[in-house]
């Protein structure tokens, strides 16, 4: 007859087993799936499929795979290799998601790319890894022109010739980066008739962190800017930049005739104001 603590080292022993085999069936399920939606990426990411937005779609989710050396290497090869602006747009916006720092090389040599879209999306991922040169771009967004001395792009001006494609890469994108986004697309649209505003002003937003003084006189300049979505964005830069001595250079923009313009040049003047030194009022007689 049995004993109960062999009985018991027996029903261990049978347990041990049947766990082992779920485990084991578990482990293979993971594999055969994981193995799977690299097959389906593998297939889409690179020049393999024809259609180009399904290419662009499958580098695009490349960015939530982090820390991962093979998403980063389908990524890189899109953006080096793939004869599609869209896709090398894609692959770059990918490499910043995942914070691909290794690819900070390919993402700079994008930025002589000769599609708009590309530029900036090569800029957004270098600024997103703590890059300076995507300044550069934003700085040519904003001016039209590019920092004297600073040769990124063979010709930075090429960046406002596409209006059209400039809306179509970055409306939305620019949307984020204004202070009163809540107003929603549609309605900016309609008030602006403007392709260019909105990814303008988003370079004048991320202008805010470049310590460059060339920047700030860009960003002074801006606030008398035709667009008065560029303006007010301009100005919200100015404050965030935290300089005190660029408050006087924005009092003009007291007496704008839009209203929520007025409002962000009296916020930033206040702002920059109180980094001043406190004048100390002469004791009364």
């Amino acid at each position: 007859m049995m004993s109960n603590r062999a009985l018991l080292r027996m029903c261990r022993t049978f347990a041990y087993g049947c766990l082992m085999v779920v485990v084991t069936v578990g482990n293979s399920f993971a594999q055969d799936a994981t193995q799977k939606a690299w097959d389906i990426l593998n297939q889409a990411a690179p020049m393999s499929d024809s259609n180009e937005q399904k290419r662009a779609q499958a580098v695009s989710v490349l960015g939530l795979i982090k820390h991962n050396p093979q998403a980063e290497a389908l990524a890189l090869k899109a953006l080096t290799a793939d004869d599609k602006a869209e896709v090398r747009a894609a692959a770059a916006d990918a490499l910043g998601d995942m914070l691909a720092t290794a690819a900070i090389p390919q993402l700079t040599n994008a930025l002589k790319d000769n599609d708009v879209a590309v530029v900036v999306s090569a800029a957004h991922a270098l600024f997103v890894l703590k890059q300076p040169v995507a300044y550069e771009v934003y700085y040519a967004i904003l001016s039209g022109d590019r920092k004297s001395g600073d040769d990124v792009l063979s010709d930075q001006k090429q960046m406002l010739a596409d209006p059209n494609k400039m809306a179509k890469f970055g409306f939305e994108q620019g949307i984020g980066f204004i202070p009163y986004a809540g107003i929603g697309v549609g309605v900016l649209k309609v008030l602006t008739k403007d392709d260019e505003s909105p990814v303008r002003a988003a370079a004048a937003k991320i202008l805010a962190n470049d310590p460059d003084p060339r920047s700030g006189e860009e960003l002074v300049k801006a606030a008398s800017d035709k667009s008065w979505i560029v303006r007010a964005a301009a100005l919200d830069a100015i404050a965030h930049r935290g300089d005190p001595k660029l408050a006087s250079r924005i009092v003009p923009q007291l007496d704008d005739d839009k209203d929520v313009v007025k409002f962000v040049a009296a916020a930033a003047i206040i702002q920059l104001s109180s980094s001043l030194p406190l004048s100390v009022p002469a004791p009364a007689k």
